[in-house]
């Protein structure tokens, strides 16, 4: 906490941060904006979530209130496959009007970056169409969207127990045609039994190492299969999710420098009961982040502030780990060393609250006190 800063800010980026008694003589000058002693923070990044897709799982959300898990819905053809009809239905333009409301969502409560994710066309073409769409959202939104090309999400219906030719035949080729095309900052999987084993992921992120593409992954969600240590071995950004990693893995992630991305809205809306290791993640300095994980099924949440309170009830993380777990951690899992802390040479992009202490962030519930957004020095 500095009481009684200053930020100075030049053709979109921060120059200076510090106590306004301190603010050297050069800048003093410039014209100041009197934010009313709000608390100031850098702009909150949301590192992981899936905004674009078709339709939503409202009756599956019944269905696991009645009893059903997870793994039962999505082996009677639920899950992530049902959203894959609703996806491979609808049009660029319909998938990002659709993205835009939840994006919207974002932005109200001062998210400056979003990560956006394929992985619901599990196709050619609408895995293309996906990453076409979340591309336009940085055009219709004054917000900084990357993409991160998740083929290997899940077997489409179509190829059911065809894990290989999935990989060689629709996976590959797609990640090669949405490079080429610019359309992917990163490539993730899904390391889980209803989904891909290592091996599989492995073929995939050596074809996103061939290309020059940083890794992340769905990792230790639902069992343990040494996801978070392969990802690990490959450098990944993150392994995201990880309620079954062991202190292995957590070693494996602290060697390589991975980020552990948190995901409390999927632990929430499945009403899971393994929490991720926090107190291994603290011993090991693993950097932790804090995502929404945006999407119809197993979390249809698009609030980062109720994602940071998450954070603090069900897995006691501390408000200021919370709070480095929207910015400069999230700045981190997604490879970006211009943002997620207010200093010298950082972009100009800042949260402004009508709160006296960070902690309030994270301690309301369905409560945005956020004043003013800046995005590049611009309101």
């Amino acid at each position: 906490m500095i009481e009684s800063g200053a930020v100075v800010i030049e053709v979109g980026k921060i120059v200076w941060a510090g106590p306004q008694a301190e603010l050297p003589e050069q800048y003093t000058s410039l014209k100041a904006h009197d934010l009313g002693g709000r608390l100031v923070t850098p702009g909150l990044i949301d590192c992981h979530t899936h905004v674009v897709s078709g339709g939503n799982r409202a009756k599956e959300f019944e269905m696991r209130l009645n009893g059903a898990t997870y793994e039962e819905v999505a082996r009677a053809g639920g899950g992530i496959v049902s959203t894959v009809k609703s996806t491979r239905a609808a049009s660029e333009d319909q998938l990002l009007a659709d993205a835009l409301p939840r994006v919207d969502a974002l932005i109200a409560e001062g998210v400056t970056v979003l990560e956006v994710k394929s992985g619901y066309g599990l196709d050619h073409e609408t895995e293309l169409r996906m990453l076409r769409a979340a591309r336009r959202i940085a055009q219709e939104r004054p917000v900084r969207v990357l993409t991160t090309f998740l083929g290997a999400h899940a077997l489409p219906p179509e190829m059911a127990g065809e894990h290989d030719r999935y990989i060689d035949d629709v996976c590959i080729p797609a990640l090669r045609a949405a490079h080429a095309e610019g359309l992917v900052d990163a490539v993730d999987g899904f390391c889980e039994g209803i989904a891909f084993q290592p091996e599989h992921i492995a073929r995939v992120f050596d074809m996103a190492r061939e290309l020059g593409l940083p890794v992340k992954l769905h990792a230790e969600q639902l069992s343990n299969l040494g996801g978070a240590k392969l990802a690990a071995s490959y450098g990944a950004m993150s392994a995201d999710h990880i309620e079954y990693l062991d202190d292995e893995g957590v070693a494996a992630m602290a060697a390589a420098g991975t980020v552990a991305v948190i995901l409390p809205g999927a632990f929430y809306t499945l009403r899971e009961t393994q929490v991720p290791p926090i107190e291994s993640l603290r011993r090991h300095s693993v950097p932790m982040a804090l995502a929404t994980d945006a999407n119809p099924g197993s979390s249809p949440l698009t609030s980062l502030l109720l994602t940071m309170n998450m954070g603090c009830t069900l897995f006691r993380m501390t408000p200021e780990e919370a709070l480095a777990g929207v910015t400069r951690n999230a700045a981190r899992a997604l490879g970006l060393k211009d943002c997620g802390t207010i200093e010298g040479g950082k972009r100009a992009d800042l949260a402004v609250w009508n709160v006296q202490h960070p902690a309030e962030l994270a301690y309301r519930i369905g409560f945005n006190p956020l004043y003013k957004r800046y995005l590049g020095g611009c309101e």
